[in-house]
């Protein structure tokens, strides 16, 4: 999926009493197929700019458009249809704790399944095979059956990122999906992310706190207050663009995880962690 902004600033409601939009104009074109991260200090718009591609938040200004539609001229059946080729996967992971796994990941497959599919796959899920493939990108795939509330942190975090192995959306919305995960595994898991949106010709984009993952991505985008810092490409995210990024927000950068050598050697010869 192709998406513009052109001078888009967007309101959040949970920031009703700042100043001014959480997201100011910003002009934008990502490519079909297009793989970036967005980073920056907390506050800088991150979230309120998935939401908007999400469709979730509409523009105070400017004009959003996918594939040279706005979604927001739609009547409101084809802007739900428009939604469903979109993915967002928020940064709290929406798992209910007494679900199985199993029915958890296949729910990534509720807009293309009719309602009674969907009522007959939480009495017996409704493709198991396909569930634990997808739990395998994310090596979780011993959790099949377990319940949503025995996860640990990082587990619950694998486990809502391994439904991007079943969406039929184009365009995927990742918040932070790193939180929960030690350096090793957050490269683990980006890797099987871009991998599988690569094998899908999807658009991806994900928001990071860890800037050494950033630098594994073909384009970075800066965010600061809401305003574009730098559109760069990963190896030309330098430390005098993070330092000045982060400028009143040094201790966000310093405990931000860094990338491991190993990781990093890993990832530029192309290899596999799975």
């Amino acid at each position: 999926m192709r998406v513009v902004l052109d001078r888009v600033a967007v309101r959040h409601p949970a920031a009703s009493g700042r100043p001014g939009p959480a997201l100011r104009p910003l002009s934008l074109t990502i490519e079909r197929g297009e793989q970036l991260a967005v980073v920056g200090p907390s506050g800088a718009g991150k979230t309120t700019l998935l939401h908007a591609l999400a469709c979730a938040l509409p523009p105070s200004a400017g004009l959003l458009r996918f594939d040279e539609i706005d979604p927001w001229s739609l009547p409101t059946r084809r802007l739900h249809r428009q939604r469903s080729k979109l993915f967002l996967a928020p940064q709290v992971p929406p798992l209910p704790p007494r679900q199985r796994v199993v029915t958890a990941v296949l729910a990534a497959r509720l807009p293309q399944w009719s309602l009674a599919t969907a009522l007959r796959s939480l009495v017996y899920p409704a493709d198991i095979p396909a569930a634990r493939f997808a739990l395998a990108q994310f090596d979780v795939e011993h959790k099949l059956w377990a319940r949503v509330d025995r996860l640990s942190g990082g587990e619950r975090q694998r486990v809502a990122l391994s439904r991007t192995a079943l969406t039929a959306a184009t365009l995927w919305l990742v918040d932070e999906p790193l939180s929960s995960l030690d350096p090793t595994r957050s490269v683990q898991a980006i890797d099987a992310l871009t991998r599988l949106a690569r094998e899908r010709g999807a658009t991806l984009i994900v928001t990071l706190h860890q800037v050494g993952v950033a630098r594994l991505f073909p384009r970075v985008l800066g965010l600061r207050d809401g305003l574009l810092q730098f559109d760069v490409s990963g190896t030309d995210l330098s430390e005098e663009r993070l330092r000045a990024l982060y400028a009143q927000h040094e201790d966000e950068l310093l405990n931000a995880a860094p990338l491991p050598r190993v990781a990093q050697a890993d990832h530029a010869s192309g290899l596999s962690w799975r």
